[in-house]
């Protein structure tokens, strides 16, 4: 598979919050086979996008004239590791001496699984407790694999953080507190909660998911300290 084949639905020139303490170039690539009610980019769940794509030769030419300004590459979605040219892309960008990011909720360990050689970071999008997956994701038995792609990138030596998306409807406090404690317990050391973001959901309906400062509160002073960094975005 090549990467000519990637379909890419966005493109960052020039990211300082996509890879942390990197510059980058993010990427992001069509198609998701989630329906998470806070989606803020539901243009890139189809797999072909609605608007004239960018070209990975586009993409190609804009890092060859980046090399030695940018540190590194982020494929971001959607949920880029459906594309099997992914890969393949991988490859290019370390040929080219860029570091390589991945953002993914890994829907599915079988697809992860063959880029972690080609990766230097993940931020790993962990949507709820395992159990409780369906109630953001809208799909049946998309939180198993998910957490078990902690293990996975453990075992590869790939440095990630693990990232929660809060919106108050669908979560309580206590219930970030759980997955926190949860991760730590699973040797996660970084974890980032952000705050969702409500001016473009695909389920407006959801409403807004007013967090309180007092709710804040709570998640910070129950995970401050059994986490190497944690952080409240947004």
């Amino acid at each position: 598979m090549i990467a000519d084949n990637l379909v890419i639905g966005g493109m960052a020139a020039f990211s300082t919050v996509d890879y942390p303490q990197h510059l980058a170039a993010t990427l992001f690539l069509q198609g998701c086979p989630w329906r998470c009610h806070y989606c803020h980019n539901p243009h890139l769940i189809p797999l072909q996008t609605a608007d004239e794509k960018i070209t990975w030769q586009q993409v190609r030419q804009h890092l060859e004239g980046r090399q030695g300004l940018l540190d590194a590459v982020v494929f971001s979605g959607g949920e880029p590791t459906i594309q099997k040219p992914l890969l393949a892309a991988l490859r290019h960008t370390r040929a080219m001496g860029f570091r390589n990011g991945l953002h993914t909720g890994a829907p599915h360990l079988d697809l992860l699984r063959p880029l972690l050689p080609w990766l230097d970071w993940v931020g790993l999008d962990i949507k709820a407790m395992p159990s409780d997956y369906a109630a953001v994701t809208t799909r049946r038995h998309s939180g198993p694999q998910s957490w078990a792609a902690i293990e996975q990138l453990q075992k590869a030596d790939v440095d990630f953080e693990c990232r929660m998306t809060w919106h108050g409807e669908l979560h309580s406090a206590e219930q970030v507190v759980e997955v926190g404690e949860c991760l730590a317990d699973r040797g996660v050391r970084r974890f980032a909660v952000q705050v969702a973001r409500s001016d473009q959901m695909l389920n407006a309906q959801i409403g807004a998911g007013y967090i309180s400062l007092a709710a804040k509160q709570t998640v910070i002073l129950a995970l401050d300290s059994i986490f190497e960094c944690l952080e409240l975005r947004g």
